[in-house]
């Protein structure tokens, strides 16, 4: 879980989830919205591939991005044992 925090640190990185969380995307229309370079936008997919946050499909001569809800979910119920239900 380090790992997805470190990731998370960088404000690109969760911007480009923010618009994933939308719709899913190709990297030309991510890196278009961000306005950074291709090598830019490979690496941060990179690594928001390697925590496991974003998910890649294929289809044709295109790679789509979308979020992967499932490890954000297991992140908001690992905080969440930390709210105002604990003690003072």
């Amino acid at each position: 879980m380090a790992n997805i925090f470190k990731v998370l640190a960088d404000e690109q990185r969760r911007e480009i989830l923010v618009m994933l969380k939308k719709e899913r995307m190709n990297a030309g229309e991510i890196a278009e919205k961000l306005g950074i370079t291709p090598a830019a936008l490979s690496y941060h997919l990179k690594l928001l591939k390697e925590a496991d946050l974003v998910l890649e499909y294929k289809e044709k001569n295109f790679i789509y991005y979308e979020i992967n809800i499932t490890v954000l979910q297991e992140i908001i119920l690992w905080v969440d044992q930390f709210g105002s239900g604990g003690k003072k």
